[in-house]
């Protein structure tokens, strides 16, 4: 279907005056670029942003096929925002990789939110550093379902010594929001610091990172 006039403006308005200036809704809708059978693409893009609240964290967690029945968007339209929302969140990611030592709880979480807020399923990852807290990797070890993933300590010891890591830090995501330990997170924690500790490797601290939100285990009192 052809675009509407306000689409038409705002692509207008992208030329003129830069991307930078257009609204989260005016972006999303110059992805979209046409009129569907539910309205404009800016109506469309309204009503996306509306079922998120507003968030493109959240719906950068969108699958495929959440995207097609939000709004009825067709495959190649839902393709195209899903692959433009993938691009944003690799860019925010790819800021966080700059950060190449370790100097408190802000750099893990401004490191790993972009990678993991706002997924629609948990996923479990290990950062390894050296006694200066300098980052040697970062690995995903796991990923899930909404409520957990199942995670093998010994693939995060086994990666550690591979490494010579003097240190690690445990960090996964809450698709609920909420960001409070359930009481596997505390098992497989203890695990871990044991695990790691017989080969005087120590776990600094484990992070349940949300988009709003951030649960230090080692702020906690859970590791000490």
């Amino acid at each position: 279907m052809a675009e509407s006039s306000e689409d038409r403006e705002i692509r207008e308005k992208l030329v003129i005056r830069g991307a930078e200036r257009l609204s989260d809704a005016e972006l999303v809708s110059v992805v979209i670029r046409e009129k569907i059978k539910t309205g404009s693409a800016i109506e469309t893009a309204r009503k996306l942003l509306d079922s998120v609240n507003g968030s493109l964290v959240r719906l950068a967690g969108f699958s495929f096929q959440e995207l097609r029945s939000c709004c009825e968007l067709g495959a190649t339209r839902a393709a195209m925002l899903q692959a433009a929302l993938e691009l944003g969140r690799r860019l925010k990611f790819e800021g966080g990789a700059d950060i190449t030592r370790i100097e408190g709880l802000w750099d893990v979480v401004q490191m790993f939110r972009p990678l993991v807020a706002g997924l629609s399923h948990e996923e479990f990852w290990v950062l390894y550093l050296t006694a200066g807290n300098r980052v040697l990797d970062r690995v995903r070890i796991s990923q899930g379902g909404v409520t957990g993933t199942v995670v093998d300590y010994k693939i995060v010891v086994k990666r550690a010594v591979e490494l010579l890591a003097s240190s690690l830090i445990l960090v996964h995501n809450h698709p609920s929001g909420i960001a409070q330990p359930s009481g596997d997170d505390k098992n497989l924690t203890d695990k871990m610091v044991m695990a790691a500790s017989l080969f005087d490797i120590q776990v600094l601290d484990h992070l349940i990172i949300t988009e709003d939100a951030c649960f230090s285990f080692r702020k906690e009192g859970l590791i000490r």
